[in-house]
């Protein structure tokens, strides 16, 4: 493809995939996101037909409301998963005024900050939501408010949790990716730049793990009482010893072993 340049010449434009960008440094997670998005890409064409089909149809009289909620389906799904994409190539949309003139050190530095304290623990948490929430759509089998509408609601909702989880890696490997470029990323340097997140997942990890414990243990106690056992009630200090833990044992496998 050609164009021409500011004194008429023509000259060759590049249209780069953004998934190609900085590829040499790609971790797994990378590599997983970016092939999800890919593939996943083709929904909108689906999407766009979709919109198109039900346009013409309205206007004949003969309105599909299951089309309606198809459309709102592909949507919601496609566009969380741009959002894991997005993470991973860093094509969002950002103001780069100050930004843009750091050095490596100092942008490297600003984007774990950014990541490991404000976006991977919002992540976190949606995940923990977003299990509970698929999960109570399932058992209720939920479908759409529409008698002609896509009555499966609840399959489009257990792949919230997923996608989010997505996300986790997408940011996760990110972070990793920022922080090799400062030192090298030993996992208890990457479990203290992101003490928040990996905090609340220990925490999480405990508070299911005490939760399973006692519904075994006490089989005539209700599902909702369990959460109020005084037991649980320390699943947040057993989070923080379990992270400080692993941040201890992972530091003393990775030190140079003395010469004999």
């Amino acid at each position: 493809m050609t164009a021409p340049d500011i004194d008429g010449d023509v000259v060759p434009v590049v249209i780069s995939d953004p998934g190609e960008k900085g590829r040499d440094e790609h971790l797994w997670g990378d590599r997983l996101v970016i092939q999800v998005g890919n593939v996943v890409a083709w929904v909108f064409p689906l999407l766009m037909f979709a919109i198109v089909t039900q346009v013409f149809i309205r206007k004949a009289g003969h309105n599909q409301a299951w089309l309606d909620d198809a459309q709102w389906w592909m949507y919601g799904f496609a566009v969380l998963t741009a959002f894991c994409y997005a993470i991973t190539t860093e094509s969002h949309v950002r103001v780069d005024i100050f930004h843009q003139h750091y050095s490596v050190k100092r942008r490297s530095l600003l984007e774990i900050l950014a990541l490991g304290w404000f976006l991977l623990p919002f992540l976190g948490i949606m995940v923990d939501i977003m299990v509970q929430y698929a999960w109570s759509s399932i058992l209720a089998g939920e479908g759409s408010d529409s008698p002609n509408g896509l009555h499966g609601l609840y399959l489009l909702k257990a792949t919230l949790p997923c996608l989010f989880l997505l996300a986790v890696i997408a940011a996760v490997s990110r972070l990793i990716r920022h922080l090799s470029r400062i030192t090298y990323p030993h996992v208890w340097k990457i479990l203290l730049v992101c003490i928040p997140f990996s905090w609340f997942a220990a925490e999480r990890l405990c508070h299911h793990g005490l939760w399973w414990y006692v519904h075994l243990t006490q089989p005539e106690l209700k599902s909702r009482m369990i959460a109020k056992e005084p037991l649980l009630d320390h699943s947040t200090w057993m989070g923080l010893v379990l992270i400080l833990a692993l941040v201890a044992i992972t530091f003393i496998k990775k030190r140079p072993q003395p010469e004999i």
